[in-house]
């Protein structure tokens, strides 16, 4: 399947053309009605941030219901340490299939100009903090 070539930073990704079977937002920019759209029949959205109106808990709660009828629907799960899923995530950083997007990288002696970087609400990915 050819992949189309999408420039995150410039286009709108919720104008994207093809389908999806899951949408991750991990930063909270976006919604499950903005992304909806880019999901397939059966896709799923998972939110790490709360929403509008903190919707996206309670959509989750409500996905079981929109399973049965084959909705699209939300998933938000909820923070845990589980070591088959880190270890899962860093297989997949690993060999390349996933590739986390970062934004900027300070170092330690930074850390109060990355959380600024951070709240201003400019950051379009991960800011890592580098520690020697």
């Amino acid at each position: 399947m050819e992949q189309t070539k999408f420039d995150w930073e410039k286009e709108d990704f919720t104008k994207f053309p093809e389908k999806f079977d899951l949408v991750f937002d991990s930063v909270g920019k976006s919604s499950f009605r903005a992304c909806k759209p880019l999901l397939g029949q059966n896709g799923i959205y998972i939110a790490t941030e709360l929403g509008y109106l903190c919707q996206n808990p309670l959509l989750g709660i409500l996905s079981p219901v929109y399973k049965l009828f084959g909705a699209k629907r939300v998933l938000f799960p909820l923070p845990r340490n589980n070591k088959e899923i880190i270890e899962f995530l860093g297989d997949r950083v690993a060999d390349g299939s996933f590739r986390p997007v970062v934004d900027r990288t300070y170092p330690l002696e930074q850390i109060v100009d990355a959380y600024n970087y951070v709240e201003s609400g400019q950051k379009t990915g991960n800011v890592i903090i580098k520690i020697q």
